[in-house]
């Protein structure tokens, strides 16, 4: 759907160029980075204001946002659905790995299988 959605708009994500690679991840990063700034002003983080309050519906619909660039950022990696479950999956039994250790020493090469 989202490959779909980027076309649409006139993003083609198949046979980039690694400059065009650049270029997009780039724009998702700085996307994602407004998503989650909106994300957090959908809590009430201003602790000297009495006027805030939580809006989750707003919140929820910005994580889906979030979402849909970092789907994005992964088809420009050339990342399917299934390369994303399967880098998830190893990535979680080395975090799971790195706290039964105490996480007491930066590993550089324990993630290197992903």
């Amino acid at each position: 759907m989202q490959k779909a959605l980027n076309e649409r708009i006139g993003v083609k994500t198949d046979g980039m160029s690694e400059e065009e690679k650049t270029k997009w991840i780039l724009n998702y990063c700085r996307a994602m980075s407004q998503e989650m700034a909106e994300l957090t002003d959908s809590v009430p983080w201003k602790w000297w204001a009495k006027y805030q309050k939580f809006d989750e519906q707003n919140a929820r619909v910005e994580v889906v946002d979030l979402f849909h660039f970092l789907i994005s950022l992964a088809q420009v990696l050339g990342m399917s659905a299934d390369d994303v479950f399967n880098a998830y999956v190893r990535k979680n039994e080395v975090n799971f790995k790195r706290q039964e250790t105490g996480y007491a020493v930066k590993d550089e090469h324990d993630s290197k299988h992903i």
